[in-house]
């Protein structure tokens, strides 16, 4: 069975100011998420399942997916508020989606075999889905797997990011992954403070993961028990997220899964500030002109 490719869409791109998910970054009007499809697609996948808020379908559809809707399949999953097990109501004041572990449940419908998932504003480059792609044709239940870039390669020089920092045993598999928010260029790698205003320093090849992972269908019974434990703490807050890391690592100290760690070379490059946008621009033209993709993509 050919994997899928399930792209996180739903997200508010606050600091980017709007959906930054359609900000055209190529030529013909070109986003971000048209290249990683056409990645994905070179690379085997056969399936694409955009999970995205039910008030922006029709926009997302006519500015992205109708462009290559006649390529590979297209279906869409939302990731509504009040999804919720039965016997829960969200709260009336919240309106900021359950957070990336939950648009993942969104999806349990349209997958029925292994998968990738993907954030819609990162670019993660060919050999990425390539690399996925080979391990997910092998994959058994539970036998998952994480894509990591270097820190250098996925920084910004226009503000601080935030990064899942990656630390696997000498057989390459994820121990644990830590959130670690404001992560600032220096040099050939990083520095981050803590709540003390302490530095940590971050080597530039320390590999991060920038939410490329590689699942089997059985991942969506560990995100389901770990969100109705999420909710059972955090169901009434306005603001709290289930990120989809937690229920991973969760299989992990439990033994129910592994995850590889995939290293790829490929450069991160991504929206999560305004000015990135000319930046990612200037790149895609590089890699354009270097032959790596047509002008036209799905001319």
């Amino acid at each position: 069975m050919k994997p899928v490719l399930v792209v996180l869409a739903a997200g508010i791109g606050s600091r980017f100011g709007g959906l930054k998910q359609l900000a055209a970054v190529g030529p013909h009007d070109a986003k971000i998420i048209d290249y990683s499809v056409f990645d994905a697609q070179r690379a085997g996948f056969a399936r694409v399942v955009f999970i995205i808020r039910p008030d922006m379908r029709d926009e997302f559809h006519a500015c992205v997916a109708e462009r290559f809707a006649s390529r590979i399949d297209v279906a869409y999953a939302e990731q509504r508020l009040d999804d919720l097990p039965d016997g829960r109501t969200p709260p009336a004041e919240r309106t900021k989606p359950w957070g990336t572990g939950h648009a993942l449940l969104a999806a349990r419908e349209q997958v029925e075999g292994p998968f990738a998932v993907i954030n819609a504003d990162d670019f993660y480059g060919r050999r990425s889905f390539e690399v996925l792609a080979e391990h997910l044709r092998a994959a058994k239940p539970g036998d998952w797997a994480a894509v990591g870039f270097r820190l250098r390669d996925t920084l910004s020089d226009h503000g601080a990011v935030s990064r899942g920092v990656c630390e696997a045993d000498a057989s390459g598999h994820l121990v644990r992954i830590t959130e670690t928010i404001g992560i600032e260029r220096r040099g050939d790698g990083g520095v981050w403070r803590d709540e003390r205003g302490d530095e940590h320093d971050l080597p530039g090849d320390t590999p991060v993961s920038m939410n490329l992972w590689g699942f089997t269908r059985d991942v969506f019974e560990h995100v389901r028990r770990g969100f109705d434990a999420f909710l059972e703490k955090h169901g009434d807050e306005l603001k709290a997220e289930y990120y989809l890391p937690t229920p991973v690592q969760a299989a992990i100290r439990a033994g129910e899964a592994r995850v590889r760690v995939l290293p790829t070379d490929e450069k991160w490059i991504g929206l999560t500030h305004p000015q990135d946008l000319e930046v990612v621009r200037a790149a895609i033209a590089e890699k354009i002109a270097a032959g790596d993709y047509r002008e036209n993509l799905w001319a």
